[in-house]
């Protein structure tokens, strides 16, 4: 890939850490995803999960408490509605 950088020693799937950079995730969102699909298969990746009910059936509360264990930053003044989208795009 002409123009780009590798995107470090710690990423271990630099190709789809690219792709995913691409479609506008974060560096963190798209080193995590990578290094969990390198781990295991990119197909079982999208399939790991589903322990928890959808972010709209939390409380307020339970958004900012988990926003905080993510370290999202303006998670106080944030609506339900903000909380929910600043976790699905972390």
């Amino acid at each position: 890939m002409p123009g780009k950088k590798t995107p470090g020693p710690s990423v271990k799937d630099d190709e789809l850490y690219e792709e995913l950079r691409d479609e506008g995730d974060s560096k963190e969102k798209s080193a995590r995803i990578a290094n969990a699909a390198a781990n295991s298969s990119r197909s079982s990746v999208g399939h790991k999960g589903g322990k928890h009910s959808s972010y709209e059936d939390w409380t307020k509360k339970d958004l900012q408490e988990r926003a905080a264990e993510l370290g999202i930053e303006g998670r106080s003044s944030m609506s339900k509605d903000d909380l929910v989208d600043a976790l699905r795009n972390h």
